[in-house]
């Protein structure tokens, strides 16, 4: 009778601990499919994309996360844009230094002329004080022409 009892607890005891091992492997797996799910929705906006991982990941379950893991984007959303705004903020920095077309030194914005080489930037408008660029022949701020241009342009006054 002891030994019924001890097979009956043991077998007990092994049905509990396979229920558990089970529910631990189901929780896994579902875990595992929800992570698939969010991490490539935060790495990419293609919902063929979204479905066939999270389906290879449902179906192969741990060789379909390492597939997926060799597979995904590098990079998610969020970081790609950043990288972009850096490199957006990166020419912009770049295209707002002026260089000197004389000597090459570095010369601001408003500048009429290089401090290094004395090379002429801009000219001022005669009529508004503007500052105009060297090829234009009409002041684009108040539509006076530059005198001394070849360029006959009639601008109209509404």
């Amino acid at each position: 009778m002891d030994t019924i009892l001890g097979v009956t607890s043991l077998s007990r005891m092994f049905t509990y601990i396979t229920a558990f091992a089970g529910a631990f492997l189901a929780a896994l797996w579902l875990s595992l499919i929800f992570w698939t799910l969010r991490d490539v929705r935060n790495r990419t906006q293609d919902r063929l994309v979204h479905y066939l991982s999270t389906f290879v990941v449902a179906i192969l379950n741990l060789p379909g996360i390492l597939i997926y893991l060799i597979l995904r984007p590098p990079k998610t959303l969020e970081q790609a844009y950043q990288e972009a705004l850096e490199e957006e903020a990166l020419l912009a920095s770049i295209e707002d230094m002026r260089q000197c077309p004389g000597c090459g030194g570095r010369v601001e914005k408003n500048w009429q002329a290089c401090a290094n080489c004395h090379t002429r930037l801009r000219k001022t408008c005669h009529h508004c004080g503007q500052l105009l660029e060297l090829p234009w022949h009409l002041c684009p701020y108040c539509t006076t022409k530059v005198p001394g241009t070849h360029n006959d342009v009639v601008v109209e006054e509404t």
